[in-house]
């Protein structure tokens, strides 16, 4: 296998700045550069406000920056694609489809045929282990359970890149552990580009390849850490002395938790 520094760059942002206007503009982002590797798990922390869910939305094609520039594959970013796609923090599965329903939707909307949709339909149902609730509604299923659902809706429509925003940030601990570890063995499994943003410095670590680390508003980028742990991250893992080192690490390069406001 190719070591991380040896891939292209799917995503590319170079100087990147945006401010957010009004009677006080706020800049949220001043001068961000930096690459997601092509099949690479990387994941964004930094403190509250600065500025990590406006960078998602600028990699999605829902913002423009103020300045500088946004490639994927080596193509300016615009506007939204369906070779993007947006994983909410908010719950975004349809309550009136099933889980069977919701995983074919994207589906749908490509023009897949039937043969198709039933064979990508239960190979993801059954990834997300919910073989057993394909016919059940939302509300039917665990939060967790529900936010895979979604995921798996998103990788039904096969987009080269994920875009992950804080996705089990409503869950309780025990919870988002177990998804943490359903979406690490997700990726294995289909090796998507995945940029995570998330406040949990441990779930950056137990999923990520390589973490950034923002600074206070404006963000910009304060230090990048590969996460050079053996996968799967399994609970001996996120207890060992190496991952423990690089948690302290990455609360170091965050001043222990000083924030930068709402």
């Amino acid at each position: 296998m190719r070591s991380p520094d040896a891939r292209s760059a799917r995503l590319s942002l170079s100087d990147v700045a945006y401010t957010y206007e009004g009677r006080t503009p706020t800049r949220a982002l001043d001068g961000v550069t930096l690459e997601v590797r092509d099949n690479e798990f990387l994941a964004v922390v930094g403190p509250v406000g600065c500025g990590k869910t406006t960078l998602l939305r600028l990699v999605a094609g829902f913002l423009s920056p103020a300045r500088g520039a946004i490639l994927c594959d080596g193509r300016p970013v615009r506007t939204p694609s369906r070779e993007r796609r947006y994983v909410f923090e908010e719950d975004a599965i349809f309550p009136w489809m099933t889980v069977r329903e919701n995983v074919e939707f994207g589906l749908l909307a490509k023009g897949a045929d039937p043969a198709a949709r039933e064979s990508i339909t239960a190979e993801l149902i059954a990834l997300i282990g919910l073989e057993g609730y394909a016919s059940a509604y939302p509300k039917e299923l665990s939060a967790g359970m529900s936010k895979m659902a979604e995921v798996a809706r998103v990788l039904a429509t096969d987009p080269s890149i994920l875009l992950l925003d804080e996705p089990f940030g409503s869950l309780d601990a025990q919870t988002r552990a177990r998804m943490q570890d359903e979406l690490a063995v997700l990726w294995e499994k289909r090796r998507k580009t995945v940029l995570l943003v998330t406040h949990d410095v441990e779930e950056a670590i137990a999923l990520a390849d390589r973490v950034v680390v923002l600074s206070p508003r404006p963000g910009r980028v304060r230090a990048e850490l590969p996460v050079d742990l053996p996968r799967p991250r399994t609970l001996e893992q996120r207890l060992s002395p190496a991952f423990s080192e690089l948690k302290r690490a990455i609360w170091r390069e965050l001043g222990l938790g000083r924030g930068c406001g709402a």
